[in-house]
């Protein structure tokens, strides 16, 4: 493997679109062999490319059903490398919450990004710690700070508000600025 292929990452541009299902509906394939095995695995799997600054990275949405399993399914095709996990707030949309994961493969290098809509008013999606350890942390500041349940997380407890806090001050219709906040490790303010 050339010096370059390892640092720099493999291009996701290169897509094919096929035509299936009864309806005749296009679907976007990926051109990476792994990418396009899942795809085929997971049906609800929707794949597209992201593209800034000269870099590209895949992007799957997921259905919330399908989430763990294409999750694990990812790990075990070679996207052995958890990055990093958060949730996004769209207030009007439905689903309203979405969770994302980046992960990567170290060789060859790609990164994935898994998107996952979570509906109100249950906001639950499974937890992935089981298959990624590095995920524990992220799913508890998603909960703490978003509202968002993972179902089998093995202590989904507040990480950084007090625990008798109440409410989740980053969703988009949380009060701002009625009460102060004193997290758990800093000092009591004088």
């Amino acid at each position: 493997m050339s010096e370059e292929s390892k640092t720099k990452p493999k291009s996701a541009t290169a897509q094919s679109v096929t035509h299936g299902g009864d309806a005749g509906a296009a679907r976007v394939m990926p051109a990476d062999a792994v990418l396009a095995a899942l795809a085929e695995e997971f049906a609800s799997a929707e794949f597209e490319v992201f593209e800034a600054a000269g870099a590209s990275w895949d992007i799957v949405t997921v259905s919330v059903d399908d989430y763990h399993g294409f999750v694990a399914a990812a790990h075990a095709s070679g996207y052995t490398m958890f990055v990093d996990l958060c949730a996004v707030d769209y207030l009007r949309r439905d689903p309203r919450f979405e969770v994302v994961v980046h992960i990567e493969s170290p060789s060859p290098y790609t990164r994935l990004r898994i998107k996952v809509g979570v509906t109100m008013p249950d906001v639950l999606v499974s937890s992935i710690s089981d298959i990624y350890a590095g995920a524990n942390f992220f799913e508890r500041e998603a909960f703490d700070l978003m509202g968002v349940n993972f179902s089998g997380h093995p202590d989904l407890t507040r990480l950084l508000l007090p625990d008798d806090w109440e409410g989740h001050p980053l969703r988009k219709d949380a009060a701002t600025g009625t009460v102060p906040v004193q997290f758990k490790a800093s000092y009591k303010a004088t």
